[in-house]
């Protein structure tokens, strides 16, 4: 760090978050999350607002590094959501209101797919400011950064579905299941991977190497967070009557069995006693 002092463990983490690309989709996150009938202005305006503070804030932490293409992309996609929701008449704006968290979606999935089309998935501009540059043409580490922005371009493509069917078909926007359920879940599936994988690949590259190493994350760590997320969803499920009370207390219970199934170690895995 610039004082000097050695970085605590918090701002460790904070450090690598920041330069994570989960940062520069939190623009994409908040959209997919806020917006619908009424809130179509406080949804650009909250993503238009982290875009630029993102930008500003890579440039304070690390100057003269490059712009990269999810920073640029963020700005200019929601500073032309704003201009447009300024000017638009008020059958746009309804339209706007209705579809531009599917727009964005969509969006976001032609950019993952378009930055891997032309060689350059844009999580592979984050992970080579914390990797070494001779690692950074490595097939096993481009690899990883195709599978990640692949992953995230899914999440959002799967997102767009889940609105659009919610709008299109169902004829309401706000849908617990296809507004919000399905979105979150799908934007969880993206986080953990992009959190698991960069581990396994790192662990598989050691061991293929003959070099010593952590071992690979279990799938389990990865799917924890999945299915803790399947009791929330069934509390909402029962207090906001969006299925059967049935199918919520089962989620509830699934949730719970399942975390607690991947939270058990595995016989492979050595207990305290045994390491010691």
């Amino acid at each position: 760090m610039a004082s000097g002092r050695p970085e605590t463990a918090a701002e460790g983490r904070l450090s690598r978050l920041l330069d994570s690309p989960v940062i520069g989709m939190t623009p994409w996150i908040a959209m997919s999350v806020l917006v619908g009938p009424g809130r179509y202005e406080l949804a650009v305006g909250v993503s238009l607002a982290l875009a630029v503070a993102i930008v500003i804030v890579g440039r304070i932490r690390n100057p003269g590094t490059s712009f990269k293409i999810l920073e640029i992309s963020d700005v200019v996609f929601f500073a032309a959501m704003a201009v447009i929701g300024i000017f638009a008449s008020p059958g746009t704006h309804r339209w706007l209101e209705n579809y531009s968290g599917e727009l964005s979606n969509i969006a976001l999935t032609v950019i993952a797919l378009g930055s891997m089309a032309v060689g350059v998935p844009f999580t592979l501009q984050y992970a080579r400011e914390q990797v070494p540059r001779e690692f950074w043409n490595s097939p096993s580490f481009l690899r990883t950064n195709y599978l990640i922005t692949g992953v995230w371009g899914a999440a959002f493509g799967v997102a767009a579905l889940a609105g659009a069917y919610g709008d299109l078909v169902l004829h309401d926007a706000n849908n617990l299941w296809t507004g919000w359920i399905i979105q979150i879940a799908a934007i969880i599936v993206a986080l953990q991977f992009t959190r698991w994988y960069p581990d396994v690949a790192r662990a598989r590259s050691l061991r293929e190497r003959g070099l010593p190493g952590p071992p690979e994350p279990p799938l389990s760590s990865m799917l924890i967070p999945l299915a803790g997320y399947l009791t929330p969803v069934g509390i909402v499920v029962l207090a906001f009557n969006a299925g059967p009370t049935w199918l919520g207390i089962a989620l509830i219970v699934a949730g719970v069995l399942l975390v607690k199934s991947l939270n058990r170690p595995s016989a492979a895995e050595p207990d305290a006693g045994d390491r010691a």
